[in-house]
């Protein structure tokens, strides 16, 4: 089992000096909009991933006038104690450690403790553009497989030296395709691996995603979910050399696995054009409950979900579908933000589950 005994916040965001125990599976955190609810829910997504989840500046987590910030987070991890710790200093270093060790790379620590957060901003994973679906393919895997990580850091570092070489080319008029061939052959490797571990992981996750929208939804919905990649045509070295021209005039590689999508449809229609605001929010919740059964099937533990004013926009039914869901079957630790302290007590209770309300 993974659960969050303690978190200490200093200087992180709203929070100047602040510590939280926490001793039941279900942790309600009420409170009025611009208290910390969501930014205490970002301190212990920050001790699972190394990062903010809302912002990608460290320095935006800073207490405003302070430079710096410390987080520390006691995990009970397979009946292990660990103290996770991450400290950002008024130079901008940040260091992470566990029990004192420090990371040489901080995505060392990627998976060491599973987490899945939703969050009103997640809608773009819906509505948005591909960029926000491959994102949540890409911090689900990386949390499953190391390799796969590693590979995405390497594919994403050599893309961007291809497209500052493409740029160069427009900007110098002169080309090195020598060097773009270089590039090229560099990409290959990473790019394959990233392919093939998202087609053969999707096998079984969209299905899973199906039938878990249909769970909350209560009803049958024709919707389809669809891997949508280049390379199920063509290898990427006959793509990125089909596509050298197209990518000279374009001044940057428009082939490859940074362009993958998750293609979601409704009936014959695309679902974030016609989908009702629910139904939008339904499948935003059957992909992030997925993800965390997934986790909890590879990693033997269910992973920490953190929830932040989910309520909104949901049907009683289809609220209580969720938090029996999140609360009895996964048997997890969930934290669940709401500014209606009563509607959030009513629900658990209704469960008959154990839960703490924590007020800010």
């Amino acid at each position: 089992m993974l659960y969050l005994q303690s978190i200490s916040l200093l200087q992180f965001k709203n929070y100047t000096n602040r510590k939280f125990s926490f001793t039941k599976p279900v942790i309600g955190i009420c409170g009025n909009n611009g208290h910390g609810k969501t930014n205490l829910l970002d301190a212990i997504h920050y001790l699972c991933f190394t990062k903010s989840y809302f912002t990608r500046t460290d320095a935006n987590c800073v207490q405003a006038g302070q430079q710096g910030f410390r987080l520390e987070g006691e995990f009970v991890v397979q009946q292990q104690v660990e103290k996770a710790t991450c400290l950002l200093r008024e130079t901008g270093k940040k260091e992470f450690a566990i029990n004192g060790q420090l990371y040489d790379k901080f995505s060392q620590h990627i998976g060491r403790y599973p987490c899945v957060i939703i969050a009103p901003d997640d809608a773009v994973l819906i509505t948005g553009g591909s960029e926000e679906r491959r994102r949540f393919m890409d911090a689900l895997l990386s949390q499953l497989d190391a390799t796969y990580l590693q590979q995405l850091i390497v594919y994403n570092k050599v893309l961007l030296q291809r497209n500052a070489l493409l740029k160069s080319f427009a900007e110098t008029g002169q080309k090195n395709l020598s060097l773009l061939d270089i590039l090229d052959e560099q990409l290959i490797g990473p790019g394959e691996y990233i392919f093939t571990v998202r087609r053969d992981f999707m096998v079984t996750f969209l299905p899973a995603v199906k039938h878990t929208y249909q769970n909350i939804a209560q009803q049958p919905e024709d919707i389809r979910l669809i891997y949508d990649s280049q390379l199920h045509t063509s290898g990427l070295k006959e793509l990125l050399q089909a596509q050298r021209n197209k990518d000279i005039y374009a001044q940057r590689t428009t082939a490859g696995p940074h362009r993958d999508d998750l293609d979601i449809q409704f009936g014959n229609q695309s679902f974030k054009s016609i989908a009702s605001q629910g139904q939008r929010k339904s499948l935003l919740f059957a992909l992030k409950l997925t993800e965390t059964d997934v986790l909890k099937e590879q990693k033997k533990f269910a992973p920490i979900l953190l929830l932040d004013d989910i309520f909104e926009k949901l049907d009683e039914s289809r609220i209580s579908n969720l938090l029996h869901h999140v609360c009895q079957s996964d048997e997890g630790q969930v934290f669940i933000t709401d500014t209606n302290a009563q509607r959030l007590t009513q629900q658990l209770e209704n469960l008959g589950i154990e839960f703490d309300m924590l007020e800010l």
